[in-house]
């Protein structure tokens, strides 16, 4: 099964970026440019304080939003945190799970990013589950080791039909904000085994998994990446804060799908 039978899903992470007037002009040139887009989903993942914002400008624009971040918590005394549910009240789609810069900088485990994923499939959001390996596990021949633990958490941890609304990227560490990117040979070698581990646990529903690449995604890059038939779109992060480039690379991902 070719990403031709999957929808193809651009996201832009937008990290800690962006101020009332930088994001208001950033949102309206994304409706402005995208707006006879019909074949790629877009969201953009802003931080939480832009969440209205996003859906003050975005309802009818076709382009979708969600966070960044997650409770593993439903309610209660947790000062400084979001939940889920509060994400659903803003009409939020997507929300970031397992970033690596939650797993290196904030210490998220695997049981955290799992308890955060059934928060945030109990809400009805989309999560989007990171995983990926850094240069140091890369060169100790020890990347299918590392991503195995990742995706092995979360699929003995939840239902199939929990499972099922699971989007995956997968970002090499190494390249994430360093200007490097893997290949697109890479990329599809590992994209290919993160859906071949899909497989073994849940059949059914591998060939309909979305596989996101989020590794220092460009316009320049993005075309050939996407081509690949197990890269089913991108996790976008400087790029995506740059209109004329996050658009770029929609249109990269719509180029792939039709052709």
């Amino acid at each position: 099964m070719t990403h031709a039978s999957r929808r193809p899903l651009v996201v832009g992470n937008w990290k800690m970026h962006g101020t009332l007037e930088s994001v208001t002009e950033l949102l309206d040139e994304l409706r402005t440019n995208l707006q006879n887009n019909t074949v790629v989903d877009v969201a953009v993942c802003a931080p939480f304080v832009h969440l209205p914002l996003c859906r003050e400008l975005l309802t009818i624009s076709g382009i979708h939003w969600g966070a960044q971040n997650v409770s593993e918590y439903g309610q209660g005394a947790y000062t400084g945190e979001t939940s889920a549910a509060m994400l659903a009240e803003l009409d939020c789609r997507y929300v970031i799970v397992g970033h690596s810069e939650r797993r290196a900088l904030f210490a998220e485990t695997d049981a955290v990013v799992v308890a955060k994923l059934k928060q945030a499939i109990s809400a009805g959001l989309t999560p989007i589950l990171c995983v990926g390996e850094t240069l140091a596990e890369r060169e100790g021949n020890i990347m299918e080791a590392v991503i195995t633990r990742q995706l092995h958490a979360v699929l003995d941890a939840l239902a199939p039909e929990q499972l099922a609304s699971i989007v995956v990227a997968y970002e090499p560490v190494w390249a994430i904000g360093t200007g490097k990117t893997a290949s697109p040979e890479q990329a599809q070698t590992v994209h290919a085994f993160i859906r071949g581990l899909w497989a073994a646990r849940q059949p059914a529903q591998a060939g309909e998994l979305i596989v996101l690449y989020g590794g220092s995604v460009k316009a320049d890059n993005a075309r050939l990446l996407f081509a690949q038939p197990d890269v089913d779109g991108g996790l976008v992060g400087g790029a995506a804060l740059d209109s004329n480039q996050f658009c770029a690379i929609v249109n990269a991902a719509e180029q792939a799908w039709n052709n």
